[in-house]
């Protein structure tokens, strides 16, 4: 059975470390917070949170890119209220559907820059406020009244909601409890023998999962030093990892390949004290892993994660035991098995649906019976993925149930692309899917039937004012017909083969 977790909520995470250690190093300024600077920072931001009305279970928005800020906001909302982190990169039609889908309470951003976000909140009367950082590494929100100490949280209370994209429909909303988090935290922990010696460089964006749970929460909980850029950069990255004296980092298999393509044969100044690499988020290819192993010098770990599991479910071990290409490796302090529709669980090698059980694993979604009823079987969490385990219990994904775009590990849901088109005045049907790419994995393309004349750029244009640059389509087929099954249903894969082959 499952191993209790340690850690029960975000603050158990911080807490943790000694104070005068360093908890967290800003590279481009070499601006190092110390644990103890960053438990104050959260504490008084949270109580700032508490004296601005927030209170538990309210979300707080945040609009921020990578940097000290968004990981002190993230976890003084997620104590004061609930965090609601949003890409900066979407454009206002995007912030206004999700701060009013999410009901956010307030929304912190930059004191310059979010601009559209600014006017999504104000349009729906969300209050904003902005954060400040001082050349001495400490943030503030903008005159912020005090007076109020928020209540320390529990294992049982949101920490954090995300919204998973779907292929059908709207964007699922995923609340994630302290516990699930610090359940998931203590797996990597665990899983990667990470210790206070240990320096990971965060290159993912610290609005998602990837960023957040395994580059950072997990290095704070072991006491760790986490170097957070203001942005992934190939050009600077390895001199960052020899300066900062880094031995481990994670990342989408599109940032290894950027790394690689700029290496050539030669191994890399810094990567000498890299103890492993680890690739989630997206497939790795075999022959990738092969070359990064190669030329980095360091063990490879492909890893399986998701929203709805707090992240990491399973990994590939750190040697001497066995990493298997192809496969993301054994469950993490979780318990994995394959499914067919029915419900049934397959033997090793028979191909089914992904399922999970474990103390990562959310409730399920929120205000949403439909989605919760289809995705959870007795206790197991269905997630929509393909594959099958091997006589050593290592997974492999072999497909995607579900028709999600995956660019660069950016899990993209057709349908939200489908709908925008659709909103174009000449367009009369309207179908988004993905295409292989060299780079991403997989690059957005979509198919429209018009009703009226209207040009390709035209309505490329359309969805690049109401879409993240991510997410519109690069590739646009005007078509006469879209092709349908005999219920009428259209199937994506089906659509793509026959506009790309």
């Amino acid at each position: 059975m499952f191993g209790m977790p340690t850690a029960n909520t975000l603050l158990d995470v911080i807490e943790a470390a000694p104070g005068g250690s360093t908890a967290i190093l800003l590279p481009e300024g070499g601006i190092r917070v110390t644990y103890e600077s960053l438990r104050e920072q959260v504490r008084g931001m949270a109580n700032a949170l508490a004296s601005l009305g927030v209170r538990k279970g309210d979300r707080i928005s945040t609009v921020l890119p990578n940097g000290l800020p968004a990981i002190v906001s993230f976890l003084a909302a997620s104590m004061a209220g609930t965090a609601a982190p949003l890409n900066p990169g979407y454009r206002e039609e995007e912030f206004r559907f999700y701060l009013e889908d999410t009901n956010a309470k307030l929304v912190l951003c930059p004191v310059e820059g979010a601009a559209e976000a600014r006017r999504a909140a104000e349009g729906l009367g969300i209050p904003v406020r902005a954060l400040e950082m001082d050349g001495e590494g400490s943030v503030r929100i903008v005159d912020a009244p005090d007076g109020e100490t928020a209540r320390a949280p529990s294992g049982e209370d949101i920490a954090l909601v995300l919204h998973t994209s779907g292929s059908t429909g709207r964007p699922k909303r995923v609340p994630i409890r302290h516990r699930n988090i610090a359940a998931s935290v203590c797996n990597i922990v665990a899983h990667y023998a990470l210790t206070p010696e240990d320096t990971a460089l965060c290159v993912m964006p610290l609005f998602h999962v990837h960023g957040l749970v395994a580059s950072t929460l997990s290095t704070l909980y072991s006491g760790g030093t986490v170097v957070v850029p203001a942005k992934f950069n190939p050009l600077s990255f390895w001199r960052t990892v020899r300066d900062a004296r880094v031995t481990w980092y994670s990342a989408v298999p599109t940032i290894h390949n950027i790394l690689l393509s700029r290496a050539g044969e030669e191994r890399p100044a810094g990567a000498e004290g890299l103890r492993f690499i680890r690739s989630c988020s997206a497939a790795l290819p075999p022959e990738m892993m092969e070359k990064m192993e190669r030329v980095f010098g360091a063990p490879v770990l492909e890893a399986y994660g998701m929203t709805e599991a707090s992240h990491q479910m399973a990994s590939n071990p750190q040697p001497p035991a066995a990493r298997k290409p192809g496969f993301v490796g054994r469950g993490t302090g979780i318990r994995i098995s394959i499914m067919d529709e029915a419900g049934n669980h397959l033997p090793p090698g028979a191909r089914g649906e992904v399922v999970i059980q474990g103390p990562n694993v959310v409730s399920g979604y929120e205000n949403n019976p439909e989605a919760n009823a289809k995705s959870f079987t007795n206790g197991w969490f269905r997630t929509g993925d393909q594959g099958f385990l091997d006589a050593d219990g290592y997974l492999a994904l072999t497909g995607r149930i579900k028709e999600l775009i995956n660019r660069g590990g950016e899990k993209i849901g057709p349908r939200e692309i489908d709908e925008v088109l659709l909103s174009h005045p000449a367009v009369g049907e309207a179908v988004a899917f993905g295409v292989p790419h060299p780079m991403w994995g997989e690059e957005v393309a979509a198919a429209v039937v018009l009703k009226e004349p209207a040009a390709e750029g035209d309505i490329l244009a359309f969805c690049k004012q109401r879409l993240a640059d991510f997410k519109c389509p690069k590739k646009l087929y005007i078509i006469d017909t879209i092709p349908r099954t005999a219920t009428g249903k259209i199937q994506r894969g089906e659509v793509a083969r026959a506009l790309t082959t």
